[in-house]
């Protein structure tokens, strides 16, 4: 992790989403403060270190997470759940971006304390527009609870 100040942190293993997604970002210069994780592990290594005890500094606290499901090593799910579940970082604001539409999925992640569930659109176009709504909302006009 570099010394900048982390607004984004994308969760995400495809490196075709993770390119669109940076470039729908970048767009409207919303992705200088960007910071991609690959699999669940390593963002789990990101907020907690191995027995969870990490203490997070001002830096690494990001403005919102962009969680897919379909990770390796650890699921999505599992992620949202620490997330979730620990006083440091439950009311970072997490968006499920994922490409599974399934219902039990969705109800979970909605128990879990996931802040929004957005289905990846596979047109191009319209996954470069929610991607850039979802920054605009996110990183402008989203007022967050004071840490």
């Amino acid at each position: 992790m570099n010394s900048k100040i982390v607004e984004i942190l994308l969760i995400e293993d495809n490196p075709n989403d993770v390119e669109l997604t940076t470039r729908a970002l970048k767009k409207h210069n919303l992705a200088n403060k960007l910071h991609v994780v690959k699999d669940g592990a390593e963002a789990l290594e990101y907020f907690f270190d191995g027995i969870g005890s990490k203490d997070l500094n001002a830096e690494q606290i990001p403005k919102v997470v962009l969680l897919d499901l379909k990770l390796p090593k650890v699921d999505g799910i599992e992620v949202l759940r620490r997330l979730k579940g620990d006083n440091r970082t439950r009311c970072i604001p997490v968006v499920i971006l994922t490409s599974s539409n399934q219902e039990k999925d969705l109800d979970e992640c909605y128990k879990l304390g996931a802040n929004s569930y957005i289905t990846k659109p596979v047109e191009f176009e319209a996954f470069f527009q929610a991607i850039l709504e979802l920054g605009l909302y996110w990183l402008i006009l989203n007022k967050p609870p004071v840490q």
